[in-house]
């Protein structure tokens, strides 16, 4: 672990890649536990509507990733779209702290905050490419590493909200906070993302049309296997949209709780994350996937079952351990599908985001419809675990 950690933070550009991946990560920690809360308690948006708005998020961040994936593989642009993207998610907190009211939800988290998802498959792509050098096992571990970075502020600062909200600190202030970390983020990117031109690596371009690069994302062989680990992470996605909804509603927690035990799961996450390495070094890739989509599955089962529990903070063990081998890995499996496009490559992320979060919105809606709450994570558990499946039988003959 401390190999791989000696291996980043001795490369400058890495260094930038974690600043930027930790300020992202302190924005989105808050606004991404709390949405739904905001939404429909503090707004007055209802259930279809707020699934609705996920599914508009969703299209808008998949479009602009793959656009902007695509082009920088194309062009020498991949600084200028880091700055833009930073800057447009910077506009977006600033409109939801002053003006905040139900038609700004929409258009913030319907077209500027689903930015962020653009951001991140570019830092991956740049971390990618810096460690482009490495073995196979070192350069998963470097784009792992960036995603596990992403979960250190959920450690520490979502216990802080915790403590802020439950004290009566309003929820929109999320977005004043987030307001002054994406402005940082724009200075990080500005001074440490290095022009394509001075780039201490050789990022060939594509050298195809963007009607080419649209064609090889679209074969069948690549669109199955993003869709399937879409699929995978349906579970993190409907986590994140009914965990508030199921605290607020259970006996003994409160929203304070929801940051807490969300900040305590990300904190075992990371540390499992760190090992990755480790882990990648002994066993294949998909094996150690399928045994985090199990654990992921064991904690969307308890959810629940043991929210009105004090046995429901138990589940941040298989939560953050499974979480941990879903994220880490299934990022390098879906660059690995395009080679040497980096960015279009790191585009696939976004796709996969758009299955995962689009069938998430879907279970939502339908979950609330049928029954309520509670049955959105079993739905979602066994979708995930049914994809995971299929992945392991389209891939049982390729090394990794």
């Amino acid at each position: 672990m401390t190999h791989h950690l000696r291996q980043y933070f001795a490369n400058p550009v890495l260094r930038m890649v974690f600043w930027a991946t930790v300020l992202s990560g302190a924005m989105a920690a808050p606004i991404g536990t709390y949405q739904s809360l905001i939404a429909i308690e503090r707004l007055g948006v209802a259930d279809g509507q707020f699934a609705a708005i996920l599914f508009l998020g969703l299209v808008v961040g998949t479009i602009a990733s793959l656009w902007i994936g695509v082009v920088t593989d194309q062009r020498p642009w991949r600084r200028k779209a880091g700055l833009a993207v930073a800057g447009g998610l910077a506009l977006g907190n600033i409109l939801m702290w002053l003006a905040p009211s139900a038609p700004m939800f929409l258009a913030v988290h319907g077209f500027l905050l689903p930015l962020m998802v653009t951001l991140f498959g570019q830092l991956f792509a740049l971390a990618r490419l810096a460690a482009g050098n490495l073995p196979a096992a070192d350069r998963d571990a470097a784009v792992a590493n960036v995603r596990a970075f992403f979960a250190v502020p959920f450690i520490f600062v979502l216990p802080i909200w915790g403590w802020l909200v439950g004290s009566g600190a309003s929820l929109l202030s999320v977005y004043g906070a987030g307001s002054v970390l994406a402005l940082i983020m724009v200075a990080v990117i500005y001074r440490g993302w290095p022009d394509d031109a001075n780039a201490p690596w050789e990022d060939r371009k594509s050298g195809l049309t963007l009607r080419g690069s649209l064609a090889e994302i679209a074969d069948p062989a690549v669109i199955v296997r993003v869709a399937l680990i879409g699929l995978i992470h349906v579970g993190a996605s409907a986590s994140g949209i009914v965990l508030g909804l199921i605290f607020a509603r259970a006996d003994g927690q409160g929203a304070g709780d929801v940051a807490l035990f969300f900040g305590a799961f990300v904190a075992i996450e990371f540390a499992v994350m760190m090992m990755i390495g480790i882990l990648r070094a002994r066993w294949r890739r998909l094996h150690i996937i399928t045994v985090g989509v199990i654990l992921y599955g064991i904690y969307l089962v308890g959810l629940p079952l043991l929210a009105g529990s004090p046995l429901v903070w138990l589940l941040i063990l298989p939560a953050g351990a499974g979480g941990a081998m879903i994220y880490a890995l299934a990022v390098g499996y879906l660059q690995d599908l395009l080679g040497t496009r980096a960015g279009a490559g790191s585009s696939l992320i976004a796709l996969q985001r758009a299955v995962a979060e689009g069938t998430g919105a879907a279970i939502f809606a339908f979950g609330t419809w049928v029954y309520g709450y509670g049955i959105v994570p079993w739905i979602a558990a066994a979708i995930s675990i049914l994809a995971m499946a299929a992945i392991i039988r389209l891939d049982r003959f390729r090394p990794n």
